[in-house]
């Protein structure tokens, strides 16, 4: 491992921490089973505003990742980057995105599911630019933004969708 690797994965470690412990023990039981499953894939890392989200890619470009995890204060999703007329006859996905589209993750078991595996399987099939069948796997810090929404739930944290409760007030 090269120090420079060894130090992304420390910003990536340190990056999740800020998550509550259920939500980072998540997001760290995914990204494994997405390393096992995508062993070649490029990890993408973006420190949002909004969320964390770690792409995974054939290349370091964002626009051709086929995945993204994104955890946000109170919930972990799994988008679907290249998603348009991507078929999902379970009606999994979520989101109006002409685009991207997602499937939230409540428990790591949920990538495991038959209806998820074929619709994962049916995405890098259809990627634009599959992943590579051999390559060393690195992770790469591209953004992080200097102004973040709070990691940890809290008032301000927005609710999951569909899980009720009052909605925010929006600013005109």
């Amino acid at each position: 491992m090269t120090p420079s690797q060894h130090s992304a994965e420390q910003q990536l470690a340190s990056m999740i921490a800020k998550f509550t412990p259920e939500v980072a023990s998540l997001a760290h039981s995914i990204l494994a089973t997405m390393r096992e499953r995508y062993p070649s894939a490029l990890e993408l890392v973006y420190d949002n505003y909004n969320a964390l989200a770690i792409g995974f890619g054939a290349t370091e470009r964002p626009s051709q990742a086929i995945f993204s995890v994104a955890l946000f204060p109170k919930w972990v999703s799994l988008f679907f980057l290249q998603a348009k007329d991507l078929p999902d006859p379970g009606k999994l996905l979520q989101g109006q995105g002409k685009v991207a589209r997602h499937i939230r993750l409540l428990s790591p078991a949920r990538l495991d599911e038959l209806s998820v595996k074929k619709l994962m399987q049916e995405a890098t099939a259809r990627a634009a630019i599959p992943f590579a069948p051999q390559g060393a796997p690195r992770i790469i810090i591209k953004s992080i933004s200097a102004k973040q929404r709070p990691r940890r739930p809290g008032k301000d944290a927005p609710a999951p969708p569909g899980a009720g409760g009052k909605p925010r007030n929006k600013k005109p």
